[in-house]
């Protein structure tokens, strides 16, 4: 079983931010795959369904972005399901916007929400697809950059690393991370 988790904001002022690209990609996954995330439980909305032949739990912690390893730690000792069949799917300022890199393992970086995960699971090996999102052109004016009103053409660039995001998901389903990171890196 995996525990695939997007990272995000709570609320519809949030909902087409930059900092809400996993979000984005558990419902894209949600909407390919017919999944209603109709689930409450710590602190999260999810489902329990199969995709391509897999069990899995697809999970948006709602207790904003700086708190969601208090939502993804009890689901995965919940459902003991080891860090290393968790996949996080999060906004990272230092991929392109529109593309995508996976990684098998890694720190936290200046991502908060990561930060939050690996200090809650005391580890830093499990897998993570980040989405891009670019860089501010003021790095001072970072926090409304990642949860600030983005442009109608911007929001379609961002979409096109939410499908690539999806779409390594389930490749790694489908054929295992190494197959992944060679096929969307």
């Amino acid at each position: 079983m995996y525990l695939i988790v997007g990272l995000g904001n709570p609320g519809a002022e949030y909902e087409n931010t930059r900092h809400n690209m996993g979000f984005k990609t558990v419902n894209e996954l949600s909407k390919r795959y017919n999944i209603s995330l109709n689930k409450t439980k710590f602190k999260g909305n999810y489902a329990t369904s199969i995709i391509e032949g897999e069990k899995v739990i697809l999970l948006e912690p709602q207790t904003y972005m700086n708190l969601s390893g208090e939502s993804v730690k009890p689901m995965l000792d919940f459902y003991k399901i080891a860090p290393t069949n968790l996949l996080l799917i999060y906004d990272d300022i230092d991929v392109d916007i529109g593309s995508i890199k996976i990684r098998k393992k890694g720190g936290a970086g200046t991502h908060n929400g990561m930060k939050s995960i690996v200090e809650n699971l005391a580890t830093e090996d499990f897998a993570r697809i980040r989405v891009g999102i670019g860089k501010p052109i003021l790095k001072l004016d970072m926090i409304n950059y990642v949860i600030g009103y983005v442009p109608k053409d911007e929001l379609e660039e961002l979409n096109k690393g939410v499908k690539k995001a999806a779409d390594a998901v389930v490749d790694i389903l489908k054929n295992g991370i190494d197959h992944a990171m060679n096929k969307f890196n």
